[in-house]
């Protein structure tokens, strides 16, 4: 968790120079699934891998650095984000087919990388499609659907670390598992190798639409959400044990459980991020009370606490 910080005297003014855009005071919850959320203290968008390596470089050791994707499967708490706000867009978002290969960006939307294998007549990455999200996050968190994960597909990423060094990392030194990875704390993925396989787009393109529909049959997916809640615990399902504890529906506030999806939760409308998070910590009480099983978040959670 992080504790509410005085802001840093003209943080802006403090930060190395760079050839992309900096902003202060940036309003993060229109950029989030959840629809809340406090501001960025700054945002900077860099211009390319070597805009960003140079920045990570020469930041202050003093001034916190989050990477920020889609936001589609972050909390950010409602007093925001301290520091600087990294959002990866433009150069990092192409994608292009290198033979059986797809080599994406890390702000590549998941379902866009899933599209252009398609068009290519590559299969196995037809999951993507049902992926919400950018690759960038995909891989820090290896994630999965429907029987498949990044780790499945993944050949190597490229990174930058906190001291701005850019390095390729092989898909099996990544140390990807259950929503997890091996990342140096602070490493920032620009890009990633992702392999396929020959097949017809036709076909492709028919699992794809499999995919989107089972997910439009069993999520929220029009809601204000943020994806599943909760990991599952080995040998079982969470939505299975939050519906068991009778969680199905709950509210706090504006926050909801889905009723048609117990593991997600939902802003109607009003909900704020402590809402949100508070109602979450009620589902895992009850289910640890219930039915003696811890949950683990796979929402992130992030920032200030208003």
């Amino acid at each position: 968790m992080m504790a509410a910080r005085k802001p840093l005297p003209d943080l802006a003014e403090r930060m190395p120079q760079v050839r992309g855009r900096v902003r202060s005071g940036v309003a993060l919850a229109p950029l989030t699934w959840f629809r809340v959320g406090g501001p960025a203290e700054v945002m900077f968008r860099p211009a390319d891998i070597e805009d960003l390596a140079s920045f990570m470089a020469a930041c202050p050791a003093d001034i916190p650095v989050t990477v920020l994707g889609v936001a589609s499967n972050l909390l950010i708490r409602d007093g925001g984000l301290p520091g600087v706000v990294v959002r990866l867009g433009g150069e990092f978002a192409r994608v292009r087919i290198d033979g059986d290969t797809v080599v994406a960006g890390a702000g590549a939307l998941d379902q866009t990388v899933a599209a252009e294998a398609c068009a290519a007549g590559l299969a196995g990455l037809e999951f993507l499609s049902g992926v919400p999200g950018t690759i960038g996050g995909a891989v820090k968190m290896n994630a999965g659907a429907y029987g498949s994960e990044i780790v499945d597909i993944i050949e190597s990423a490229v990174v930058v670390t906190p001291a701005g060094k850019v390095m390729t990392v092989s898909g099996d030194a990544l140390g990807l598992s259950y929503r997890h990875s091996a990342l140096p704390e602070g490493a920032v993925v620009v890009e990633t190798t992702l392999r396929g396989r020959p097949d017809a787009p036709d076909a492709v393109a028919e699992r794809m639409r499999e995919v989107q529909t089972r997910r439009a049959e069993t999520q929220p997916i029009r809601a204000r959400t943020g994806g599943s809640t909760f990991a599952n615990p080995p040998g079982a399902k969470a939505w299975e044990l939050i519906d068991r504890a009778g969680c199905r529906g709950l509210t706090l506030g504006g926050a909801q459980v889905s009723e048609q999806h117990c593991n997600f939760l939902i802003n109607t409308g009003t909900a704020t991020a402590a809402d949100l998070e508070s109602l979450g910590e009620e589902v895992r009480r009850r289910v640890h009370t219930d039915l003696g099983v811890e949950l683990r978040w796979e929402i992130m959670r992030i920032g200030a606490f208003a």
